[in-house]
């Protein structure tokens, strides 16, 4: 996985959700494939992995701390699904040769801090 991560400043939530898509979007382009089970778990993969993107975005344009804070709970939802994806993908040998440890690693650190927002919204 490509990182630009600068070293003055974390991107925010929003920009790296994005980006994480946008990786999992390059990915399964790279390994499309008509196999049965590949393209179930590729097409699942890549609707988990946008999703949590897409509710990031929804969160910042909410009524109220209490929507955000939901909003901010489906997107960690999201993004632990994504994770089961991924490991589900790496186990099944789906995408070899790429590995997919640095899509594990960036999944599980968007669910920490996505569980960490919506943590301190609620309190």
């Amino acid at each position: 996985m490509k990182s630009e991560v600068k070293a003055t400043k974390a991107p925010d939530i929003r920009e790296r959700t994005f980006r994480f898509s946008v990786e999992v979007v390059n990915l399964c382009r790279q390994h499309e494939t008509t196999a049965s089970a590949s393209r179930v778990v590729s097409n699942q993969l890549l609707r988990a992995a946008t999703s949590i993107g897409a509710n990031v975005e929804e969160a910042y344009g909410s009524q109220s701390r209490a929507d955000f804070a939901a909003k901010m709970s489906i997107a960690c939802k999201e993004a632990r699904e994504t994770r089961y994806w991924i490991r589900l993908a790496e186990a099944c040998g789906l995408f070899r040769p790429t590995s997919l440890g640095d899509f594990d690693r960036e999944a599980n650190e968007i669910v920490a801090i996505l569980t960490t927002i919506a943590k301190k919204c609620r309190t």
